[in-house]
């Protein structure tokens, strides 16, 4: 009795999503996914979308595996106030984060950077930065988590042999946290694939250029083809449920 009033909690929950989204496509039907490719701005949109986000995960992780090693591995003066500035993406509504690199680009400083480095307002190169400040905290708490489940004896163990600290994070640590850092891969994709506040103030939603599939949705809907944008809003919660499944299937392999 008890295992089963647990049980009908779970029931509940996942009945309840499952007809959320079966009211989805039963109102758009098969034929609008399928209609989908057939549009070029659609293609144009899940094509900047997977481009973006691929290059999103790369930058991501290449500050996540020093930063999760970092905040693991060595105690500093500031430590828990860092530590929790890199959480702070998480908990901001991700409009703020739009606003405050709109904001920050018109300063001098900004401005420099978009006359002399590279232009982000309104511009693809915006999408990735938004992306970037919206999703890299998850995959740091991922890699960090991953390192603080690896005992530093074994590394230790590694340098007595021979290695130097350097040796022993490559040799050592870093191909034991490769599932972890797997898994924050996945992690800030299915962030970075989603948002879509900080792209509507920072970037806009221009099509053919700065459209992504979450702004998409917005566009589709604003115009009244509500069956295009349940379809879009399908194609991404298959994408979520992938992405989602896979963390599951590494973190369980971790074991």
């Amino acid at each position: 009795m008890f295992a089963a009033s647990m049980f009908v909690f779970v029931a509940l929950f996942v009945f309840g999503l499952l007809a959320v989204f079966a009211a989805d496509l039963n109102y758009a039907g098969v034929h609008a996914l399928a209609d989908l490719l057939r549009t070029p701005e659609i293609r144009a949109a899940i094509w900047l979308s997977l481009w973006t986000t691929a290059v999103t995960v790369a930058i991501g992780l290449l500050f996540a595996v020093p930063m999760g090693y970092a905040l693991s591995r060595y105690r500093f003066p500031g430590h828990a106030l860092i530590d929790s500035i890199v959480d702070l993406p998480i908990v901001l509504p991700p409009l703020v984060v739009g606003l405050s690199l709109l904001l920050f680009f018109q300063t001098d400083l900004g401005q420099w950077i978009e006359g002399s480095v590279m232009r982000f307002v309104f511009e693809r190169s915006g999408i990735i930065l938004c992306q970037l400040f919206v999703s890299a905290s998850f995959g740091i708490r991922a890699v960090k988590l991953t390192f603080d489940g690896i005992d530093p004896r074994i590394e230790d163990v590694a340098m007595t042999l021979g290695c130097t600290r350097a040796g022993a994070f490559f040799r050592v640590a870093l191909p034991m946290a490769r599932r972890g850092i797997i898994i924050g891969g996945i992690l800030i994709w299915t962030r970075a694939m989603g948002i879509f506040g900080p792209l509507m103030v920072f970037v806009g939603t221009i099509r053919m250029k700065t459209e992504v599939l979450a702004t998409s949705i917005y566009l589709e809907q604003s115009v009244g083809r509500i069956e295009i944008a349940l379809a879009l809003t399908i194609f991404m919660l298959l994408l979520a449920t992938v992405a989602l499944v896979a963390v599951r299937i590494v973190g369980l392999g971790s074991r």
